[in-house]
């Protein structure tokens, strides 16, 4: 099967604006998230305190008691700062402001990325939709999505050289330049161009011994000298990232994070998918569907395009926190997916009913349905949150009554604080002045016995809690979820007592 020219796939009939713009209300719907990632907080804190010291980096960890010593390296520090710098806006265009940059960016890394698909606007629209919907857990203010940005960036480069025959390669080395600064995920981007540099030189490898292959193929296939200018310019790209504040460091620091065997084993974001979940599932389910349509209806023979997805789709299957990225490297083939199944789909359709009136009546059916499971008052939700952060935190698991409590009667606890793994950037969003004891920071940090997530895991995963953490780091007070094994620990304690406590958290103070 030839080739078919790009142009000639497009069916310019195919979109409705009608249908795009409730789709386009139904994505905005799914991109505007509140400001509840546990993160959050300490990027705010560290984009702030950057602005405050004339953009100069701290040498050492400046928020934590238990790891003051260890050399940070911020791979996000760039993507802090402009947080910082909208949060600060006037009044509450702040926070708001920070939920409309995500929600862009989330949009704008999807809409890249599908632009790709040889359909029409509308089925684009519903497998943006799709995919933002599995992508649920991972919305919101998340430094990671500008990764997802980039990715979408670089695969757009790569597929405008393989189908308009000269790439415009001069456009990677600034993006990974860019890229580097804002999000250590940049080398989940050199990976995914050299994936496909390398399927590429084989398959030019391949079709130079047997050129009848490549009438067969329904993907160009690279011209050789077309793979050297990619190679030079991933070569550059590689070389451009080191351009940052950290030099290689920030290499080594990305190394040891991604070789952390007991970070990967204990923490969620790194398990395997599970079908324990409603995520899993959902996940599950989206792959299945794509599987089960390409099977039925997919007779492209796409070899580039099929190491990508299976790469892509065997890291996801492996660690959680790899689930967005084969999302966005598998859009383009959803959005194809979508448009073939409807396509045959409507071919059973009675000559009565239009094919118009058809995707009208499925999509009003499918999206009454999602935004019911999405609930009535998202958008209030998200309104509150960057109007009213306070308020809305009381809606929420995050202990803003207790820090309350803590700025008005400072007096009465210590001085060094013990706080629950997914309190830490919270805490020190609302309270600056007090010093950590862990945050999502901190999960590779060791310094001799110092180990500070073992030590942490040790504190609330055993049974009993080792207690002997606190004295080793000489804790004197403590916010702890309620109902947790170290609450119930600490309040058969002689040596410690509740001054606050409510239907959410517990703070201790030691005698």
């Amino acid at each position: 099967m030839a080739i078919r020219d790009l142009r000639e796939t497009k069916n310019p009939a195919s979109g409705f604006p009608a249908l795009d713009a409730l789709l386009l209300f139904f994505i905005l719907n799914l991109a505007l998230q509140p400001l509840v990632e546990p993160d959050f907080g300490w990027h705010l804190r560290t984009g702030l305190d950057l602005i405050r010291q004339g953009w100069r980096l701290p040498a050492t960890d400046p928020y934590s008691h238990t790891m003051p010593d260890w050399p940070w390296v911020e791979h996000a520090w760039l993507t802090d700062g402009l947080i910082a710098a909208i949060f600060q806006g006037p009044g509450p265009v702040g926070p708001l402001g920070v939920i409309l940059l995500f929600s862009a960016v989330t949009i704008g890394a999807c809409w890249t990325a599908v632009g790709a698909a040889e359909t029409g606007r509308t089925q684009k629209l519903v497998a943006v939709a799709v995919v933002l919907w599995v992508a649920l857990p991972f919305l919101g203010a998340r430094t990671q999505l500008v990764t997802l940005l980039g990715m979408a960036l670089a695969l757009r480069t790569v597929h405008h050289a393989r189908f308009a025959g000269r790439g415009r390669w001069w456009v990677l080395p600034p993006l990974f330049l860019l890229w580097a600064n804002l999000h250590g995920g940049f080398t989940a981007g050199l990976f995914l161009l050299g994936l496909i540099l390398s399927a590429s030189a084989i398959m030019r490898w391949i079709v130079s011994r047997r050129p009848w292959l490549e009438d067969r193929l329904d993907e160009p296939v690279m011209p050789g000298r077309e793979i050297g200018r990619f190679a030079v310019a991933l070569a550059a790209s590689a070389l451009v990232t080191l351009i940052n504040p950290y030099g290689w460091r920030l290499y080594a620091e990305i190394y040891a994070s991604l070789n952390d065997r007991f970070m990967i084993d204990v923490l969620h974001e790194w398990q395997p998918v599970s079908l324990q979940s409603r995520a899993g599932l959902v996940y599950v389910a989206y792959v299945l569907g794509l599987g089960l349509t390409g099977f039925c209806c997919y007779r492209r023979v796409e070899p580039v395009r099929w190491t990508v997805l299976l790469v892509f789709l065997v890291l996801s299957l492996q660690h959680w926190r790899n689930v967005p990225l084969f999302l966005i490297v598998s859009l383009p083939w959803c959005a194809e997916q979508v448009a073939t199944v409807t396509e045959r789909a409507t071919r059973f359709l009675p000559a009565r009913v239009s094919r118009t009136k058809a995707w009208l009546l499925a999509a009003t059916v499918v999206m009454g349905l999602l935004m019911g499971l999405a609930g009535p008052d998202h958008l209030r939700r998200v309104a509150l949150s960057g109007l009213d952060p306070g308020e809305f935190f009381r809606q929420t698991d995050y202990p803003i009554e207790a820090v309350q409590w803590v700025q008005t009667h400072r007096d009465q606890v210590g001085t060094r604080l013990y706080n629950d793994y997914g309190y830490g950037g919270f805490l020190l969003w609302w309270l600056p002045e007090e010093k950590i004891f862990i945050d999502g920071r901190m999960p590779a940090w060791r310094i001799g016995d110092r180990w500070i997530f073992y030590d942490y895991v040790a504190l609330t995963n055993w049974d009993p809690p080792a207690l002997g953490v606190l004295d080793k780091y000489g804790v004197d007070w403590a916010l702890v979820r309620r109902g947790s094994p170290l609450d119930q620990a600490l309040r058969r304690e002689a040596g410690w007592h509740p001054v606050y406590e409510d239907a959410k958290a517990v703070i201790y103070v030691r005698k």
